[in-house]
């Protein structure tokens, strides 16, 4: 049972929903204008993992081509200055589905729980997929959770999905034959993985399940979550894919990993001779999944209402044989997976929704992760808390530009490596790195109108900006007992 806070606010938006036609916001109101008779949208959020913003060919690769993801930003509006809610994978997930960035999400840090899973969500927060499901929706989760071992009080099925399938565990998450995978609380035994065997693709099994789920909700709302787990490492591809791949990015790169004893399949990477390929084979599987969810949509006729967002929860990675400069990963931006400059946290994302948003469209709108809660929540005519960092990006998605709110600031922290803390506020980037070490820091400044790169720290030049992003720094988190900036040990 929900704590009694819980409980209290849920009850609070069931009331507001049906007495306060105020609550949805002007984009709330444009929707019911523009469609008072028709039935609210169904929503779709693929996230993409470790996906940099230079790895799909609509974001300038040319190594590989993205063609269904492609289509999707040819159908839909492409986001240039979209953000992750995080560098890593639990707290970034967190923002997304708590519509708070990491100086006030629940999970702020990947925190591991053995034999399996991460520290869970507490069961007080109120999640997307709760805000959906109190507006109609039947909710599913598919791929990789991340915030609550098994059992939990942060399962994903405690937290307001109805259906999941995948993986629990983002420690185990590394292995793309596992040994097991779960279905709500059930832990399905993968017999075909036994041992060193290879005949089950974990994302193939999780796709199969996620289009079970549009078959079985055709003809009711749906929120659909994909969070796959491609192409983090382990990097590996059915055959049938990697054989298309196989010497067309040489000199390759090999990768010694953990390829039997105790520890095999429980978090360490297996060996890969062939890492270039491997890679760009992943992304076609991904994308080749993207593609079959459109398809499914048409075939069942609720394409055209259907909103698509496709994106990715930090930059890419560096682990398990990947090279993300091989592939120019991160694009024109510096950094990688675990750094807060740009390439760390600035992520491609693309939404489609037919009649609504305009094909072929894009968008300089600087938005975040904590975001999506206040726009997914007036798609589907709910009110927004007030206590959310998130803005809703409705109106930039209709076209309504005259009504989108900007963010003062956007605030990043990140406890690894000494701990960061990263702020945009305009134009302006503020970085502060080894922070737990010392609190004094120097403020790193760019100026990203003429420096996406982040070559050219201003900070000697703009005393001023950098004393007003040190107080920013101060005020944008509150403290958390579990992920204490000074407390976390690693």
């Amino acid at each position: 049972m929900k704590p009694v806070g819980k409980i209290l606010l849920i009850n609070i938006l069931i009331f507001c929903v049906l007495s306060c036609g105020k609550g949805a916001g002007k984009a709330g109101a444009l929707i019911a204008a523009n469609n008072e008779n028709s039935t609210k949208p169904n929503i779709i959020y693929i996230l993409a993992d470790d996906l940099g913003y230079g790895d799909l060919s609509c974001y300038g690769q040319d190594k590989f081509n993205t063609p269904n993801i492609d289509k999707l930003a040819s159908q839909g509006m492409l986001f240039t200055q979209h953000y992750s809610g995080s560098t890593v994978c639990a707290p970034s997930r967190s923002a997304l589905l708590t519509g708070m960035h990491t100086g006030h999400t629940a999970i702020r840090g990947n925190r591991e729980i053995k034999p399996e899973g991460q520290h869970p969500i507490p069961d007080s927060t109120f999640t997307l997929a709760e805000q959906l499901k109190l507006a109609g929706y039947v909710t599913g989760a598919f791929g990789k959770w991340g915030l609550g071992f098994p059992g939990s009080e942060g399962d994903p099925t405690k937290q307001g999905f109805d259906v999941f399938y995948g993986y629990n565990c983002q420690r185990l998450g590394h292995h793309y034959y596992p040994y097991h995978l779960w279905s709500n609380n059930d832990s399905i035994v993968l017999t075909g993985n036994a041992g060193h065997k290879k005949q089950q693709y974990g994302p193939q099994l999780v796709h199969e399940k996620s289009m079970e789920f549009l078959e079985k909700h055709k003809d009711t709302t749906f929120f659909m979550y994909v969070p796959t787990i491609i192409p983090h490492a382990e990097l590996i591809a059915p055959d049938s894919i990697m054989d298309k791949y196989r010497g067309k990015y040489l000199p390759e790169k090999e990768f010694k990993g953990t390829d039997g004893g105790p520890k095999y399949r429980k978090g360490g990477y297996e060996s890969q001779k062939e890492s270039h390929a491997a890679f760009a084979a992943m992304i076609e599987v991904m994308d080749n999944h993207v593609g079959e969810i459109m398809t499914k949509l048409e075939e069942l006729g609720i394409d055209d209402n259907t909103i698509v967002v496709f994106t990715s929860d930090n930059g890419p990675h560096k682990e398990g044989g990947a090279d993300p400069e091989y592939f120019n990963s991160n694009g024109p931006l510096k950094g990688f997976k675990r750094d807060l400059y740009e390439g760390g946290i600035r992520v491609p994302m693309i939404a489609k929704w037919p009649g609504k948003i305009k094909p072929g469209s894009k968008t300089d709108l600087v938005s975040a992760f904590w975001d999506v809660f206040p726009t997914f929540s007036e798609v589907a005519g709910m009110p927004v808390a007030e206590n959310l960092d998130g803005i809703s990006f409705l109106p930039t998605l209709l076209n309504e530009n005259e009504n989108q709110k900007q963010h003062d600031y956007l605030y990043w922290e990140f406890h690894e490596r000494g701990g960061r803390q990263a702020i945009r506020q305009g134009n302006w980037k503020a970085v502060k790195y080894n922070v737990l070490k010392n609190p004094n820091a120097a403020i790193q400044l760019y100026d990203l109108s003429k420096d996406v790169e982040e070559v050219n720290n201003v900070a000697k030049q703009y005393p001023e900006i950098v004393k007003k992003m040190e107080a920013i720094f101060k005020e944008a988190r509150t403290p958390s007992k579990v992920f204490a900036f000074n407390q976390v040990s690693f």
